[in-house]
């Protein structure tokens, strides 16, 4: 049988004093109910606030993680503008280069449309690909355009070779004594064509290449006496004869202003000077073109 009633004792310490407290069976049930009422509903409040703790500090670490992002997206969108600001720049040089070099126009794949100016700018639409997109399409163009320095580099490597290959000016320091035409053969008395310049000068006068190239020839040979050729490419070969003394070899690379040989009287000769040639093609051309 249960018990209807329940008593509670009380003995404070130190007192011999007990109280007694009776209570109902039901009285006790609804205070059991209440303190578990009270229990459950600080349990969810405890609950309600730590998880408002973690939202809150979720919803902090979202907000600096999205500022980092669109900071980082400006970084982005600032390299694109430096970019764009650089490409429109290239085209200018390189449209001016190709003027100047007389090139034909860079194809419709190199061209790039012209620099945009302002501060850099981020709206909603934005996003890291479309950036990454814009990123990837500048670095083609970037390529594109380099293609076509290279192809101006290459054009103009190819001229400065060219203008190093062609003859300038007079081998050695001397007089002029006989011209490029056609003269009276001092040898015969009978007109004949003179294919080059003899200069006069001292015995052991140094004899100077006049343009950039290979001793093709270093030989004694009839008629010239000590014969210098060299081969300067395009076409290009000059003759320096009648040396005394020779100083480079066939298969030499000589450049501008290297000495070859010295001035002399050797082949058919009538004195001391160096007969200088120029031909294009095989064929004679007059060094007053050249000098």
């Amino acid at each position: 049988m249960s018990a209807k009633k329940f008593t509670l004792l009380i003995i404070p310490e130190g007192s011999h004093q007990v109280r007694r407290y009776s209570l109902q069976r039901s009285t006790l049930k609804g205070v059991v109910a209440v303190v578990a009422l009270f229990c459950l509903g600080l349990t969810a409040l405890t609950t309600d606030y730590v998880l408002a703790n973690l939202d809150e500090a979720e919803f902090v670490r979202l907000q600096e993680e999205n500022q980092q992002q669109r900071n980082e997206l400006q970084r982005l969108v600032a390299g694109l503008e430096s970019l764009q600001r650089e490409m429109s720049l290239l085209a200018q040089n390189d449209a001016k280069v190709r003027i100047m070099a007389q090139l034909t126009r860079a194809s419709a794949d190199t061209e790039v449309l012209a620099g945009v100016g302002g501060p850099p700018e981020i709206d909603g639409s934005d996003s890291f690909s479309d950036l990454q997109q814009r990123i990837d399409q500048m670095r083609r163009d970037i390529d594109l355009r380099r293609e076509s320095q290279e192809e101006i580099q290459g054009f103009l490597n190819d001229q400065r070779s060219m203008l190093s290959a062609v003859p300038e000016g007079l081998p050695a320091k001397g007089w002029l004594t006989s011209t490029f035409g056609m003269r009276t053969s001092p040898f015969t008395g009978k007109q004949k064509l003179h294919e080059g310049y003899d200069i006069a000068a001292r015995t052991g006068t140094p004899v100077h290449v006049t343009a950039d190239g290979v001793v093709t020839r270093s030989e004694t040979t009839p008629g010239y006496g000590k014969l210098v050729v060299v081969d300067h490419g395009y076409g290009y070969r000059t003759y320096y004869a009648h040396n005394s003394k020779i100083l480079v070899r066939a298969g030499q690379r000589v450049k501008r202003g290297d000495k070859l040989s010295e001035v002399g009287n050797t082949g058919r000769s009538t004195g001391s000077h160096v007969h200088y040639e120029i031909r294009r093609n095989g064929v004679p051309v007059n060094p007053k073109k050249f000098i």
